[in-house]
């Protein structure tokens, strides 16, 4: 059977973007093969467009990082899943289109209590805020937790996360819209950089202890300011870097306090090591969903063939939450 997704004209535009034949997926060993109801949108998404984050080698061009469906074929070695599975899943690409393939071990079940668009964005930034928050940061319960973007798809994640799991949270943000958003979600303080000296707010949140675990997609002159928020043998995680990667910093306070600077990205990591992250999110995640502690924050749906004006929202200054687009 001839599937069909969205492919690129050329890198640049959203516009660029095609509904086109893509030919026959079939999996290999140890590979599911899903029928997409929704596929996710993110920020690499965008990034690949654009033609600055090539798919890593032996997976798909066809973009996309996360779906929701049914399993419709297994490859061989497969014993986990069957024909007819409901599954949200994180892909190596090839989200975007009526079929994926998925390695099985990247799979995990619906929530309990969520439907089908719900899922759909849950994989890429659940994937990556435990990875990050949890295995790279260690966060603990009780500790205090700060999400730079707050309002993003891994924003909005991880203030429900860290919350669910017991941490203090903060976040930063750049409107009056998205603080109350993230309020909403369950974070103590959300500071608007637009207006407040967070540096300062975030001392007085923590009784003058400073932060324990920071998240930061933003970079440029915020890696100076993570040092001087960071508490006593706090950890700094880096993801992203939307003010740049390279900025002027004084690292005396990481010699002082005993910092940790970390960082990771997702997609390069071995199928082993993203199954591991499944494992770890179906055992302590995946039961708060279905508890209602923790639920995607949802943004807007949007339709496959309207993929170009999800992608402008995903670029967009007002985005709060998650987009999904619907395979029709």
């Amino acid at each position: 059977m001839s599937v069909w997704g969205i492919g690129l004209t050329e890198a640049g535009a959203a516009e660029n973007m095609v509904w086109q034949e893509i030919g026959e997926v079939v999996p290999k060993p140890g590979e599911v093969l899903i029928q997409v109801a929704y596929a996710g949108v993110n920020r690499p998404d965008v990034f690949q467009r654009m033609g600055l984050y090539p798919p890593p080698p032996g997976a798909s061009p066809i973009m996309g990082l996360e779906v929701s469906g049914e399993i419709i074929a297994l490859g061989d070695g497969v014993s986990d899943w069957q024909v007819g599975d409901k599954v949200c899943a994180l892909c190596n690409g090839g989200a975007y289109a009526q079929q994926v393939v998925v390695p099985a071990g990247q799979c995990l079940p619906i929530p309990e209590g969520l439907g089908m668009a719900e899922a759909a964005a849950l994989p890429e930034t659940c994937f990556t805020v435990w990875t990050n928050v949890f295995d790279r940061g260690r966060l603990q319960a009780g500790e205090r937790f700060l999400v730079h973007g707050g309002a993003s798809g891994i924003g909005t994640t991880a203030i429900q996360m860290a919350k669910a799991m017991g941490a203090e949270v903060y976040a930063t943000v750049g409107s009056e819209a998205k603080q109350k958003a993230c309020l909403e979600l369950g974070a103590e303080q959300v500071w608007n950089y637009q207006q407040d000296d967070f540096e300062t707010a975030s001392f007085e949140a923590s009784g003058g202890n400073g932060v324990d675990v920071i998240l930061d997609m933003v970079g440029g002159d915020y890696i100076q300011k993570n040092l001087k928020m960071a508490a006593k043998d706090g950890r700094i995680v880096s993801i992203a870097f939307l003010r740049g990667a390279k900025t002027e910093v004084d690292f005396r306070a990481m010699m002082i306090k005993r910092l940790t600077l970390t960082g990771s990205t997702l997609r390069p990591q071995s199928d082993e090591e993203k199954s591991a992250i499944a494992q770890n999110l179906q055992k302590h995640i995946w039961p708060l969903i279905s508890a209602g502690k923790f639920r995607p924050k949802m943004a807007a749906e949007f339709s496959i063939k309207d993929v170009a004006d999800a992608h402008k929202l995903m670029e967009s200054h007002d985005l709060i939450g998650k987009i999904v687009l619907a395979l029709d």
